[in-house]
Protein backbone atom coordinates (compact mmCIF):
# COMPACT_ATOMS: atom_id res chain seq x y z
CA UNK A 1 0.00 0.00 0.00
CA UNK A 2 1.36 3.11 -0.86
CA UNK A 3 2.77 5.54 1.96
CA UNK A 4 1.64 8.96 0.50
CA UNK A 5 -1.87 10.67 0.16
CA UNK A 6 -3.73 12.59 -2.76
CA UNK A 7 -2.62 15.59 -0.95
CA UNK A 8 1.07 14.55 -1.05
CA UNK A 9 0.65 13.88 -5.17
CA UNK A 10 -1.00 17.65 -5.44
CA UNK A 11 1.50 18.60 -2.55
CA UNK A 12 4.37 17.67 -4.83
CA UNK A 13 3.08 18.42 -8.30
CA UNK A 14 2.91 21.96 -7.24
CA UNK A 15 6.29 22.05 -5.75
CA UNK A 16 7.25 21.06 -9.11
CA UNK A 17 4.74 21.18 -11.43
CA UNK A 18 5.69 17.76 -12.69
CA UNK A 19 2.65 15.18 -14.36
CA UNK A 20 0.43 13.35 -11.81
CA UNK A 21 1.88 9.91 -13.45
CA UNK A 22 5.94 11.38 -12.81
CA UNK A 23 5.14 12.54 -9.20
CA UNK A 24 3.57 9.08 -8.09
CA UNK A 25 6.08 6.71 -9.75
CA UNK A 26 8.66 9.32 -7.82
CA UNK A 27 7.09 8.85 -4.76
CA UNK A 28 6.77 5.36 -5.01
CA UNK A 29 10.45 4.52 -5.47
CA UNK A 30 11.12 7.44 -2.28
CA UNK A 31 8.54 5.40 -0.29
CA UNK A 32 6.21 8.83 0.17
CA UNK A 33 9.54 10.87 0.94
CA UNK A 34 8.84 14.26 -0.61
CA UNK A 35 12.22 16.05 -0.81
CA UNK A 36 13.66 12.50 -2.12
CA UNK A 37 10.96 12.02 -4.89
CA UNK A 38 11.88 15.92 -6.03
CA UNK A 39 15.53 14.42 -6.28
CA UNK A 40 14.46 11.67 -8.24
CA UNK A 41 12.53 13.80 -10.54
CA UNK A 42 15.05 15.76 -10.98
CA UNK A 43 17.72 13.21 -11.60
CA UNK A 44 15.23 11.49 -14.64
CA UNK A 45 14.24 14.35 -16.50
CA UNK A 46 17.91 15.42 -17.05
CA UNK A 47 18.73 12.40 -17.96
CA UNK A 48 16.64 13.04 -20.70
CA UNK A 49 17.84 16.22 -21.45
CA UNK A 50 20.08 14.96 -24.16
CA UNK A 51 16.71 13.67 -25.72
CA UNK A 52 15.33 17.06 -25.76
CA UNK A 53 18.05 18.76 -27.51
CA UNK A 54 16.86 18.73 -31.08
CA UNK A 55 12.91 19.35 -30.30
CA UNK A 56 11.38 22.58 -31.29
CA UNK A 57 11.00 25.40 -28.82
CA UNK A 58 8.06 27.25 -30.22
CA UNK A 59 6.45 28.11 -27.73
CA UNK A 60 7.24 30.58 -24.51
CA UNK A 61 7.27 33.56 -23.03
CA UNK A 62 8.41 37.44 -22.88
CA UNK A 63 9.52 39.28 -20.09
CA UNK A 64 10.99 43.02 -19.79
CA UNK A 65 11.23 45.46 -16.77
CA UNK A 66 12.77 49.07 -16.44
CA UNK A 67 15.05 50.26 -14.23
CA UNK A 68 14.92 53.88 -12.81
CA UNK A 69 12.96 54.68 -16.43
CA UNK A 70 16.36 54.92 -18.20
CA UNK A 71 17.54 51.15 -19.01
CA UNK A 72 15.15 48.46 -20.04
CA UNK A 73 15.70 44.76 -19.83
CA UNK A 74 14.07 42.19 -21.84
CA UNK A 75 14.06 38.21 -23.47
CA UNK A 76 12.10 35.65 -24.52
CA UNK A 77 11.90 31.97 -22.67
CA UNK A 78 10.90 29.66 -24.59
CA UNK A 79 9.80 26.06 -24.25
CA UNK A 80 8.16 23.48 -26.46
CA UNK A 81 4.35 23.63 -25.48
CA UNK A 82 1.61 26.03 -24.73
CA UNK A 83 0.82 24.10 -21.49
CA UNK A 84 4.21 24.20 -20.30
CA UNK A 85 4.07 28.45 -21.57
CA UNK A 86 1.41 29.05 -18.75
CA UNK A 87 2.63 26.80 -15.85
CA UNK A 88 3.81 29.16 -12.59
CA UNK A 89 7.12 28.16 -12.37
CA UNK A 90 7.72 28.68 -15.72
CA UNK A 91 7.08 31.98 -15.70
CA UNK A 92 8.50 32.19 -12.51
CA UNK A 93 12.13 31.22 -13.95
CA UNK A 94 11.97 33.94 -16.62
CA UNK A 95 11.16 36.49 -14.03
CA UNK A 96 14.31 35.16 -11.93
CA UNK A 97 16.14 35.38 -15.38
CA UNK A 98 15.29 38.70 -15.70
CA UNK A 99 15.95 39.60 -12.41
CA UNK A 100 19.52 38.18 -12.58
CA UNK A 101 20.14 39.98 -15.91
CA UNK A 102 19.24 43.56 -13.83
CA UNK A 103 21.35 42.23 -11.29
CA UNK A 104 24.58 42.03 -12.84
CA UNK A 105 23.72 44.28 -15.50
CA UNK A 106 24.12 41.33 -18.98
CA UNK A 107 22.23 42.41 -21.90
CA UNK A 108 22.77 39.31 -23.86
CA UNK A 109 21.86 35.37 -23.87
CA UNK A 110 25.53 34.32 -22.73
CA UNK A 111 25.68 36.53 -19.89
CA UNK A 112 22.24 36.11 -18.40
CA UNK A 113 22.78 31.97 -18.17
CA UNK A 114 25.89 32.97 -16.54
CA UNK A 115 24.91 35.39 -14.12
CA UNK A 116 23.91 33.60 -10.61
CA UNK A 117 20.62 33.29 -9.23
CA UNK A 118 19.59 31.24 -6.66
CA UNK A 119 22.93 30.16 -5.86
CA UNK A 120 23.73 28.58 -8.97
CA UNK A 121 23.71 30.33 -12.06
CA UNK A 122 20.90 31.08 -14.59
CA UNK A 123 21.74 28.74 -16.76
CA UNK A 124 21.29 25.81 -13.93
CA UNK A 125 18.27 27.13 -13.14
CA UNK A 126 16.58 27.12 -16.51
CA UNK A 127 17.99 23.25 -17.03
CA UNK A 128 16.54 22.19 -13.84
CA UNK A 129 13.28 23.16 -14.46
CA UNK A 130 13.16 21.62 -18.10
CA UNK A 131 14.25 18.18 -15.80
CA UNK A 132 11.22 18.83 -13.76
CA UNK A 133 9.11 19.60 -16.09
CA UNK A 134 10.13 17.30 -19.25
CA UNK A 135 10.60 19.73 -22.14
CA UNK A 136 13.60 21.72 -23.58
CA UNK A 137 13.60 25.34 -22.08
CA UNK A 138 15.36 28.01 -24.20
CA UNK A 139 16.81 31.26 -23.02
CA UNK A 140 16.83 32.69 -26.94
CA UNK A 141 16.80 36.58 -26.77
CA UNK A 142 18.07 39.05 -24.58
CA UNK A 143 18.26 43.30 -25.04
CA UNK A 144 19.23 45.87 -22.97
CA UNK A 145 18.29 49.21 -24.24
CA UNK A 146 19.36 52.71 -22.58
CA UNK A 147 18.21 56.23 -23.02
CA UNK A 148 16.53 58.92 -21.36
CA UNK A 149 13.64 57.47 -20.93
CA UNK A 150 12.88 54.11 -21.40
CA UNK A 151 9.41 52.67 -21.46
CA UNK A 152 8.30 48.94 -21.82
CA UNK A 153 5.27 47.44 -23.01
CA UNK A 154 4.38 43.49 -23.08
CA UNK A 155 1.17 42.09 -24.80
CA UNK A 156 -0.79 39.28 -24.57
CA UNK A 157 -2.26 37.99 -27.88
CA UNK A 158 -4.13 35.53 -26.16
CA UNK A 159 -5.59 35.55 -22.20
CA UNK A 160 -4.62 32.43 -21.43
CA UNK A 161 -0.68 32.32 -21.71
CA UNK A 162 1.69 35.15 -20.42
CA UNK A 163 2.90 37.80 -22.82
CA UNK A 164 3.98 36.56 -26.42
CA UNK A 165 5.17 39.88 -27.59
CA UNK A 166 7.04 42.59 -25.57
CA UNK A 167 9.12 45.91 -27.10
CA UNK A 168 11.72 48.26 -25.29
CA UNK A 169 11.46 51.80 -26.32
CA UNK A 170 14.42 54.75 -25.70
CA UNK A 171 13.66 58.12 -26.18
CA UNK A 172 15.20 61.43 -25.96
CA UNK A 173 14.02 63.83 -23.43
CA UNK A 174 12.47 63.38 -19.92
CA UNK A 175 9.41 64.35 -18.39
CA UNK A 176 5.58 63.03 -18.10
CA UNK A 177 4.41 64.29 -21.64
CA UNK A 178 7.86 62.10 -22.69
CA UNK A 179 6.99 59.03 -20.85
CA UNK A 180 2.97 58.97 -21.94
CA UNK A 181 4.22 59.51 -25.28
CA UNK A 182 6.90 56.38 -25.17
CA UNK A 183 4.38 54.15 -23.63
CA UNK A 184 2.23 54.84 -26.44
CA UNK A 185 4.69 54.65 -29.18
CA UNK A 186 5.63 51.52 -27.42
CA UNK A 187 1.64 49.50 -28.19
CA UNK A 188 1.96 51.15 -31.32
CA UNK A 189 5.79 49.47 -32.01
CA UNK A 190 3.77 45.91 -30.66
CA UNK A 191 1.25 46.02 -33.10
CA UNK A 192 2.91 47.64 -36.25
CA UNK A 193 5.67 45.76 -35.97
CA UNK A 194 7.95 48.20 -37.93
CA UNK A 195 11.85 46.85 -39.15
CA UNK A 196 14.07 49.50 -38.38
CA UNK A 197 14.08 53.08 -36.09
CA UNK A 198 14.96 55.65 -38.71
CA UNK A 199 15.53 55.54 -42.10
CA UNK A 200 19.16 55.81 -41.63
CA UNK A 201 18.93 52.62 -39.69
CA UNK A 202 17.80 50.67 -43.39
CA UNK A 203 20.55 48.77 -45.08
CA UNK A 204 21.80 50.50 -48.41
CA UNK A 205 20.87 47.37 -49.92
CA UNK A 206 17.38 46.89 -48.61
CA UNK A 207 16.96 50.87 -49.89
CA UNK A 208 18.84 49.58 -53.61
CA UNK A 209 16.26 46.56 -53.81
CA UNK A 210 12.91 48.73 -52.82
CA UNK A 211 14.03 51.24 -55.60
CA UNK A 212 14.77 48.62 -57.93
CA UNK A 213 11.77 47.03 -57.30
CA UNK A 214 9.63 49.93 -57.84
CA UNK A 215 11.44 50.99 -60.99
CA UNK A 216 10.65 47.49 -62.60
CA UNK A 217 7.14 47.55 -61.54
CA UNK A 218 6.58 50.67 -62.90
CA UNK A 219 8.05 49.60 -66.61
CA UNK A 220 6.01 46.68 -66.24
CA UNK A 221 2.94 48.58 -65.61
CA UNK A 222 3.75 51.08 -68.45
CA UNK A 223 4.10 54.11 -66.63
CA UNK A 224 5.75 57.05 -68.84
CA UNK A 225 9.61 57.27 -68.75
CA UNK A 226 9.41 60.87 -67.65
CA UNK A 227 7.36 60.39 -64.62
CA UNK A 228 9.21 57.14 -63.70
CA UNK A 229 11.60 58.81 -60.87
CA UNK A 230 9.12 60.22 -59.19
CA UNK A 231 6.82 56.96 -59.26
CA UNK A 232 9.90 55.41 -57.69
CA UNK A 233 10.38 57.77 -54.96
CA UNK A 234 6.59 57.80 -54.56
CA UNK A 235 6.81 54.26 -53.66
CA UNK A 236 9.88 54.05 -51.70
CA UNK A 237 8.25 56.42 -49.30
CA UNK A 238 5.68 54.24 -48.74
CA UNK A 239 8.08 51.39 -48.19
CA UNK A 240 9.42 53.36 -45.16
CA UNK A 241 6.08 54.60 -44.04
CA UNK A 242 5.09 50.73 -43.74
CA UNK A 243 8.44 49.87 -42.04
CA UNK A 244 10.58 52.94 -40.47
CA UNK A 245 8.94 53.40 -37.35
CA UNK A 246 9.17 57.88 -37.40
CA UNK A 247 7.54 57.33 -41.00
CA UNK A 248 4.66 55.37 -39.64
CA UNK A 249 0.80 56.60 -39.28
CA UNK A 250 0.65 56.69 -35.73
CA UNK A 251 -1.91 53.86 -34.29
CA UNK A 252 -3.95 56.13 -32.17
CA UNK A 253 -4.15 59.39 -34.88
CA UNK A 254 -3.30 58.18 -38.28
CA UNK A 255 -3.04 61.72 -38.90
CA UNK A 256 0.46 62.16 -37.45
CA UNK A 257 3.61 59.98 -37.84
CA UNK A 258 5.12 58.74 -35.05
CA UNK A 259 7.92 61.16 -34.99
CA UNK A 260 5.13 63.89 -34.88
CA UNK A 261 3.85 62.63 -32.00
CA UNK A 262 6.85 62.23 -30.31
CA UNK A 263 8.36 66.00 -31.47
CA UNK A 264 5.11 67.35 -29.74
CA UNK A 265 5.77 65.79 -26.66
CA UNK A 266 9.49 67.10 -26.62
CA UNK A 267 10.96 63.20 -27.58
CA UNK A 268 12.77 61.56 -30.39
CA UNK A 269 13.25 57.99 -31.10
CA UNK A 270 16.11 56.45 -29.72
CA UNK A 271 16.28 52.87 -29.46
CA UNK A 272 13.97 50.00 -29.71
CA UNK A 273 13.51 46.28 -29.94
CA UNK A 274 10.24 43.92 -30.24
CA UNK A 275 10.12 40.58 -29.46
CA UNK A 276 7.78 38.26 -30.39
CA UNK A 277 7.58 34.40 -29.23
CA UNK A 278 8.86 32.53 -32.01
CA UNK A 279 9.07 34.94 -34.65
Amino acid sequence: MANYTAADIKALRERTGAGMMDVKKALDEANGDAEKAIEIIRVKGLKGATKRESRATAEGLVAATVVDGKTGYMLELNCETDFVAKNEKFVAVANTALTAAVESGAGDVDSVLAAPAEGKTVKDVIDELGAILGEKLQLRRVTKVEGDTVSAYLHKTSKDLPAQVGVLLAVSGEGEAVTEAAHDVAVHIAALAPAYATREEVPADKVADERRIAEDTARAEGKPEKILDKIVEGRLTGFYKESVLVDQAFAKDSKKSVAQVLKEAGAAVASFSRFRVGA
